[in-house]
C-alpha cells in the first residue's frame, strides 16, 4: 500500500517533471516556429494545420526525446531541495529505511518509462507520419532519389540491378533482373529503359532481351517494348531514413527483415532505432537512481552543486550513447550492444552510488 510519504514524493517527482518538460517544449516550439515561419507563410500553410497537424504531432516526439534527461534533472532538483530542507534526514530518522525511500522513485520511474515505451512504439510513429507529411508539403520538399548502380535482392532468389533511376518520371535505366534457383541462373531480363506505372503496378520495358536457361538449354528473346509486372517497385530501392520514424515496433521489425534480404547498407540504422526504443525508456530508471543517490545528501554547495553534477552526468550519458551508436552505424559494433552499453555502465555506477549513499 502506498503511504502518505510515497504519494508526497511521487507528486513532487511527476509534478516537477511535467513543469520542467512543459517549459522546454514551449521553448522548443518557439524556436521551431521562428525558424519555419517563413516557410509557413511562403507555402500558405493553414493556421489550423500548423497547430493541430504539425505542432500537436511535434510535441510527443520531443517529450519522448527529452524524457530521460529531464527525469534526471527533475530527480536531482526536488531531491536536493528535500535534502537542503533536511527532509531526507527527518524521513530516515523516523525509521524509514533508505531502500524503502527508493520505492516512490521506482514507481515514478516505471510510470515515465511505460509512457516512453508507449510514445516510442505506438503514438509517435502515427504522429510522425502526419508531421512529416505536413513538412514535405509546407516546409521542405522531400529529397529525390540520387542513388546509382543499385544492386540488391528484392525477393528470395531475385536480384535487380539498375544504373540510375529518375524519381520524377519513375524511369529506370540499364535495368537487369536475374532469377536464381538452387544457385543457378534460370532467367535474366535486360532493358535499356523501364518505366513504372503506379496506377496499375506495371512496368514498360524498352529495348529488352530475355534469356531463359534450363540446364544446358538456353533461349533468348528480343523486343522493342513490353508491358509486364516485375517482382519489385521503386519503393523497394528508394530509401529514406525518416521512414523509420513512422513505423511501430512490429512494422520496423518487418522492414528490417526486408532490408536485410536486399543487402541494404543502412540496416544498422534501423536496428539501432529498434533497440533504442526499448533502451531509452530503461535509461529513465537508471538516471532516476543515479540522481537520487547524488542528491540525497545535504552538502554545503546546496542545490547548485547537485544540479551541476547532475547535468554533467546526464550530458556524459547522452554523449556516450551517441558515441556507441556511431560505432554501430559506421563500424562493426552490434546495434543492440551499442544501445545498451550506456545503460549497463551507468546502471553499475548508479548501484555503486546507492551503496555508498548516506543511510
Amino acid at each position: 500500500m502506498l503511504k502518505t510519504l510515497d504519494i508526497y514524493i511521487i507528486r513532487k517527482f511527476l509534478g516537477t517533471f511535467v513543469y520542467a518538460i512543459s517549459l522546454i517544449i514551449l521553448i522548443v516550439v518557439i524556436f521551431d516556429l521562428s525558424e519555419k515561419i517563413d516557410n509557413f507563410i511562403e507555402n500558405q500553410a493553414p493556421l489550423r494545420d500548423i497547430i493541430l497537424v504539425y505542432y500537436v504531432n511535434f510535441i510527443p516526439y520531443f517529450i519522448n526525446l527529452f524524457s530521460p534527461l529531464f527525469t534526471f534533472i527533475t530527480v536531482v532538483f526536488f531531491t536536493s531541495r528535500m535534502a537542503f530542507n533536511t527532509e531526507i534526514i527527518a524521513i530516515l530518522s523516523a525509521g524509514v529505511s533508505f531502500k524503502r525511500l527508493l520505492v516512490p522513485y521506482l514507481i515514478s520511474a516505471i510510470l515515465l518509462s511505460g509512457l516512453s515505451i508507449y510514445l516510442s512504439n505506438v503514438m509517435i510513429p502515427s504522429a510522425n507520419e502526419k508531421r512529416l507529411a505536413f513538412e514535405s508539403e509546407f516546409v521542405r520538399r522531400p529529397e529525390g532519389f540520387r542513388g546509382r548502380n543499385v544492386h540488391m535482392q528484392v525477393r528470395p532468389g531475385v536480384f535487380v540491378y539498375l544504373e540510375s533511376f529518375n524519381e520524377r518520371t519513375q524511369t529506370a535505366y540499364r535495368l537487369s533482373l536475374e532469377q536464381i534457383e538452387h544457385g543457378e541462373l534460370t532467367r535474366k531480363l535486360m532493358s535499356n529503359q523501364a518505366s513504372y506505372h503506379e496506377e496499375s503496378g506495371k512496368w514498360t520495358v524498352r529495348d529488352y532481351n530475355i534469356r531463359d536457361i534450363n540446364g544446358l538449354e538456353e533461349s533468348i528473346r528480343f523486343g522493342r517494348e513490353l508491358d509486364t509486372i516485375l517482382p519489385f517497385s521503386p519503393f523497394d530501392f528508394i530509401q529514406n531514413l525518416k521512414d523509420m520514424e513512422t513505423m511501430n515496433y512490429r512494422e520496423l521489425n518487418e522492414f528490417i527483415a526486408n532490408e536485410r534480404l536486399k543487402g541494404s547498407e543502412v540496416v544498422s540504422f534501423y536496428e539501432v532505432e529498434k533497440h533504442r526504443r526499448l533502451a531509452f525508456p530503461f535509461a529513465t530508471m537508471v538516471l532516476t537512481f543515479i540522481g537520487m543517490a547524488l542528491s540525497s545528501q545535504k552538502v554545503r554547495g546546496g542545490i547548485g552543486l547537485h544540479l551541476g553534477a547532475g547535468i554533467t552526468l546526464s550530458f556524459a550519458f547522452i554523449l556516450f550513447m551517441q558515441v556507441t551508436t556511431t560505432f554501430a552505424t559506421k563500424g562493426s559494433l552490434h546495434p543492440m550492444i551499442s544501445v545498451w552499453i550506456p545503460n549497463l555502465l551507468f546502471g553499475i555506477l548508479g548501484a555503486y552510488l546507492l551503496k555508498i549513499a548516506p543511510k
